[in-house]
């Protein structure tokens, strides 16, 4: 194992830099809340709070206005269980808890809690299935083994899987379960990856071999460009997503009612360890039809949808289609609240127009890569054609209200999703939610100006806020009024005060304390579940700080195989702070024999560069290292100075460039401050149960 901290010499380690795939854990010498379970009325934090009036009426409204005469979601993920899994926790190889559907079994206890919204419990309950199913003779599925499900479709010769969950440990527990009852000796003869994100290849090695991929026994499909976005997609602004992951994806709370409740996709991203297997065919045409196994399939390209490659799958001889994660049972994320591109819904749409009108009107079941099937025409085109409005109308509405004038900072509260739609359960925003989605539509095509020119070089928050404070009368007065607002039920206008007293003077306990009040009563208001999360996880750490400790990485070494030399060296760019390299000047003629790659890296005006292809006539500086020995420096395996040492890497010239080079580069903190006066707080995290790792670019959801 890797840490974030170590060096390889004259460079920091690409996978130290940033775990593409890595894994972390805070250090915990405490109890775990598996240790100690959770009395269901008890909060999990001694300043936490219980709902307040305020918030159990408006979460009574809440169900009133719910369509829960539609069972049919329930009748459909009971259907075809073969067989549960009994296993409730499934520990990971290095001996840690990958898995616990323990945890989420306080669900099922009662049929509602005042501190979670009605709809978000009824997605939670549904995300409780845990076992084999049929979706119809030939095709089964593993569901609540992860965040997505993993699918088994039968071959001439073996089982064709679909999407192998986030880890090796959870994938082997479901190909087990699946061989003890259905598997039938088979293997596995083909392997199908619909798209990008980790939660839908991660998990591979823990049911394939890489000998009989590389001997041409076992097929890996994915879309076209598959390896490049799905190591690009979060190496940037990595970090940062990382550590926005603990927000939206609510690391530090713990499975109980005042605290996590499920991801919506499903219950959580498993804990265990994470590989890839490149594939070994690319479908690159919009439309393209081949066998399988002996199965035909049409594969579907639905570029820049929910991820940047995926694709959806038509079988005809079982009328079965795949829709991968661009139809689930849920409002989807077009902006993610831990950050990436924002989606195109106005594409999105479209896709699933074409999916419905292509393959839509003869299917008789549909499948996905989270959630249960739909059986029967008549229910397919009925998901289809709410799933395609959906996008449809927040692209169109949003830009609607935009054009008339409403801004980025009011388009939230604005725009509203049809009430036809909203009477659709899987048109709910269980991971997308119409507040952050309508933001979203605003920054694609408008960005984040709102057109006042007072926003346009806005002070920054610690800056203004002093002025907000001594303008209010003071921090006991805002104290005050807020408390005031926080008892009338007010929450978001006691945010507006409250949080500028916490920017101005982050070390107000008082302050902070009334915040995370205020934030939580908004916590648990929300459907959805990154909203809830994020609510709830700034409350935890205004009040108990940003965990300290160790933090480890282990970068998966297959996904830094997949990286770009390019994108390591763009990445480098970033890291580079150009404050210390101001005066600096220098070229490197970097050559890769092994892949016949070469490179011009340049530093001048503070501004690290690159350029493929080429060599400079006169370079500072000639370093010629193969790839493969390269991969093992990106990932901290094996330093750079080590390489040089030992003849594995050559040097022609000034090498003390290097030592420069590395003397400029930061090595990014993920525990950056969020909400202010939280550095540095907590020594111990009492309630970071089994989250000891998380693939990062699972968080791409």
């Amino acid at each position: 194992m890797t840490t974030r901290r170590e060096f390889i010499g004259s460079l920091p380690a690409a996978g130290a830099a940033f775990a593409v795939a890595g894994n972390f854990i805070f250090e915990d010498s405490g109890a775990r809340a598996e240790d100690t379970p959770t009395p269901l009325a008890e909060h999990f934090h001694p300043k936490g709070k219980a709902p307040s009036k305020h918030t159990i009426e408006v979460l009574k409204a809440a169900r009133a206005g719910l369509p829960f005469d539609d069972t049919r979601d329930f009748d459909e993920q009971k259907r075809g269980l073969i067989a549960p899994m009994t296993e409730m926790v499934i520990k990971a190889d290095a001996g840690h808890v990958a898995w616990d559907m323990a945890s989420f079994q306080f669900l099922d206890q009662q049929d509602e809690f005042d501190s979670i919204h009605p709809s978000l419990h009824r997605i939670s309950k549904l995300n409780n299935n845990y076992g084999l199913y049929e979706v119809i003779p030939g095709i089964y599925q593993m569901r609540g083994f992860d965040l997505s499900d993993i699918t088994f479709v039968r071959g001439k010769t073996g089982w064709i899987v679909f999407d192998p969950l986030v880890s090796s440990e959870t994938a082997r527990a479901a190909w087990k379960l699946f061989q003890a009852h259905k598997g039938e000796g088979l293997p596995i003869s083909a392997m199908i990856y619909s798209h990008t994100h980790g939660d839908h290849w991660g998990g591979v090695r823990g049911i394939l071999d890489e000998a009989d991929v590389r001997s041409g026994k076992v097929e890996v499909i994915a879309p076209g460009d598959f390896l490049a976005f799905t190591v690009s997609e979060n190496v940037y602004a990595g970090n940062a997503m990382n550590r926005r992951l603990f927000y939206q994806y609510g690391l530090l709370l713990p499975t109980a009612p005042h605290g996590y409740v499920g991801q919506g996709l499903g219950p959580r991203v498993s804990a265990g360890a994470t590989g890839l297997i490149a594939p070994t065919r690319f479908v690159r045409e919009p439309i393209d039809t081949f066998e399988v196994d002996g199965v035909e399939m049409v594969f579907h390209n639905t570029p820049n949808t929910e991820a940047p490659r995926e694709m959806n799958t038509y079988i005809p001889s079982m009328k079965a289609l795949w829709m991968a994660e661009n139809v689930t049972a849920t409002l989807h994320n077009i902006y993610t609240l831990r950050g990436a591109q924002v989606r195109d819904p106005l594409a999105w749409s479209k896709y699933i127009a074409d999916a419905l009108y292509r393959f839509g009107l003869e299917a008789e079941v549909m499948f996905m890569s989270h959630h249960w099937p739909r059986w029967g025409n008549e229910r397919i085109q009925e998901i289809l054609r709410g799933q395609r409005d959906l996008y449809a109308n927040a692209n169109n509405q949003v830009l609607h209200l935009a054009n008339q004038g409403v801004t980025i900072n009011q388009i939230h509260n604005d725009y509203k999703v049809p009430k036809g739609l909203q009477a659709k359960w899987d048109c709910r925003g269980y991971h997308g939610s119409p507040e952050h989605n309508a933001r979203g539509v605003i920054q694609r095509y408008l960005g984040f100006w709102d057109c006042n020119p007072a926003t346009l070089i806005p002070l920054s928050p610690a800056d203004s806020a002093p002025l907000y404070v001594e303008m209010m009368g003071g921090s006991a007065k805002i104290i005050a009024r807020g408390r005031e607002l926080h008892d009338e039920g007010k929450y978001l206008l006691a945010v507006e005060i409250v949080n500028k007293l916490v920017q101005a003077e982050p070390d107000n306990a008082e302050a902070k304390d009334l915040l995370a009040d205020i934030f939580e009563q908004l916590g648990y208001q929300q459907e959805n579940p990154g909203l809830r999360n994020s609510f709830l996880a700034g409350a935890y750490e205004l009040r108990t700080g940003i965990p300290q400790g160790e933090m480890a990485s282990s970068s998966s070494p297959d996904v830094i195989r997949a990286m770009s030399t390019e994108l390591f060296l763009n990445f480098l760019g970033i890291r580079m702070d150009s404050r210390k390299a101001e005066g600096l000047r220098f070229t490197i003629n970097l050559i890769t024999p092994d892949n016949g790659e070469e490179f011009i890296v340049e530093l001048e005006n503070a501004t690290l560069t690159n350029i493929a292809g080429f060599q400079a006539a006169k370079a500072d500086l000639k370093l010629t290292i193969n790839r493969s020995d390269l991969e093992l420096t990106m990932m901290g395996a094996k330093t750079l100075d080590a390489q040089i040492a030992d003849g594995t890497a050559k040097v022609d010239g000034d090498a003390s460039i290097l030592a420069k080079l590395a003397a400029t580069m930061v090595d990014f903190d993920p525990r950056f401050e969020i909400m202010p006066g939280t550095h540095g707080k907590a020594e111990v995290v009492a309630h970071a149960d089994a989250y000891q790792a998380v693939p990062e670019n699972v968080i791409a959801e």
